[in-house]
Order: C-alpha cells, then structure tokens, then sequence
C-alpha cells in the first residue's frame, strides 16, 4: 500500500465531499452516520480533552469571509458554493475517543450569500453540513469597509461574525469572532489577508458528564490570507486559515 493514500489532501477531500454531499448534504447519503461524533457516556473523558476537542471543532466551525476588505456596494451580492477543509488531529485521544474513524481533514460543503448594504456595510450568511456526518453548522457575518480603497489605496474592514454547532446532540459549541483585513484589487484579482479573535464556548448535556465537564471559554487567535478572481458575473475565491486548526477553503459562485 502506498503510505501517502492514508494521508487525504485538500483537494482530494474537496472533490470527494462535494460529490458525497448530494445537494450540499441537503440529502444523506447511504451510511450516513460514518463520521458522527458524540460525546462519550463516561466520566473517562477528561476535561483536557474536553478542551482541545472545544478548541478544534470551533475553530472547525468558524466563520471564514472568503472575501475581500472591500464592500459589495448598496446593490452588490455575492452567492456561491464552497468547500473547506479542515485538518484535525484524528489521532489524538480527545478525537478517537469520539469517533475513531474520522478522517485527516474534515470536508465541509458550504452555501454562502453575502449581501452590499449602505455605509459600507455587508452581512453574510452560511450554512454547511459534513456529508455522512451528524456534524453541521450555520452562521453569519457583518462587515465594515473603514476605508473602501481605491485605484491606489487598499481597502480596510472590520468584521464580526458568528457560528453555531448543529447536529451534535451531545455538544453544544458556539463562536464569536471579531478581524481586521486589508485587500487591494489588482485588474480582476483581489488579493487579501487578515487577522483576528476566535471566542468559543462549549458545553455538553450527557447526563453522567453534565457535573464532570465543565463549561469551555477559549480564545483562539487566527489569521488568513486568499484572493477572489472576478470575471464578469462569475468569482472564485480561495483562502487558507492559520491557526491550531489550519484549513483550506475555494469558492465558486455569482458575483454582481
């Protein structure tokens, strides 16, 4: 056997999700439940793991603007598909111990509108399901264009953003995130980069683990880079994540 055909890569993962989702995982797919995760029923999770396990799947889980400083303008929108994956450490106790099987990258299948409103303000909305998993997540944005950038001047945003685990009977994991970025359009390419905060708060309702396991508040500080090509009504955007978590993340979709 080839070493490197257990080792999934970005890309591989993308394909193979998208194709799994049937709809952007509208629609379950036979075996559905490969890669649920639950909370073991037993004081033998300890509140370490409960930790790092928080930490990971909400970094999983939190927003990411694949979009530039700039705003959409008072008419502008922006919808499209888009795919991230996200790499986990399988391997480690606070993951096996949920579900043994789960891949290297976590292939998240995505559907993500953002809307232009006055001020140079935009709100975004996404929803996602992991195909053949119980693991799901929605959420949404508010973006600011401190500085709207020009033919010579890069724009600057603030952003605020929020996500919220579903699916996961036994774990509630919830996010709030607050970033900076910088982006300067260059013909039909728009690179840009950012940084920020990552607040996530976890809890789980298994009743024999509702004394054991405390609530988690964990910070996290994550930064990025990508670009967003525009043709016509057409963009592609593509952006990679760094932070505990790393992920990679394309998008397709209308741009007007």
């Amino acid at each position: 056997m080839n070493p490197h055909s257990r080792h999934s890569s970005p890309l591989v993962v993308a394909v193979l999700s998208l194709a799994l989702a049937a709809g952007l995982g509208l629609a379950k797919p036979a075996g559905a439940a490969k890669y649920d995760i639950t909370i073991p029923g037993t004081t033998a999770y300890l509140q370490g793991q409960f930790h790092d396990l928080s930490e990971q799947i909400g970094l999983a889980i939190a927003y990411r603007p694949l979009a530039p400083a700039e705003p959409l303008g008072l008419l502008g929108f922006d919808v499209g598909v888009e795919i991230t994956a996200v790499k986990i450490d399988k391997n480690e106790s606070f993951w096996t111990a949920v579900n043994p099987d789960l891949p290297s990258y976590l292939g998240f299948p995505k559907l993500h509108a953002q809307k232009g409103l006055p001020f140079g303000l935009d709100v975004g909305l996404v929803y996602t399901k992991l195909p053949a998993s119980n693991i799901g997540m929605f959420g949404g944005e508010l973006k600011w264009a401190i500085l709207k950038g020009t033919l010579a001047t890069p724009a600057l945003a603030l952003r605020g953003s929020y996500t919220t685990l579903t699916g996961v009977e036994t774990l509630n994991v919830s996010t709030y995130g607050a970033d900076v970025s910088i982006s300067k359009g260059v013909g039909p390419i728009t690179p840009y980069a950012g940084i920020g905060e990552v607040w996530i708060n976890s809890s789980t309702n298994v009743a024999p683990l509702s004394v054991a396991l405390a609530d988690e508040a964990i910070s996290a500080t994550r930064a990025f880079v990508g670009a967003k090509l525009s043709l016509l009504l057409l963009s592609f955007a593509a952006e990679v994540d760094f932070s505990k978590v790393p992920s990679y993340s394309f998008r397709a979709g209308l741009s007007f």
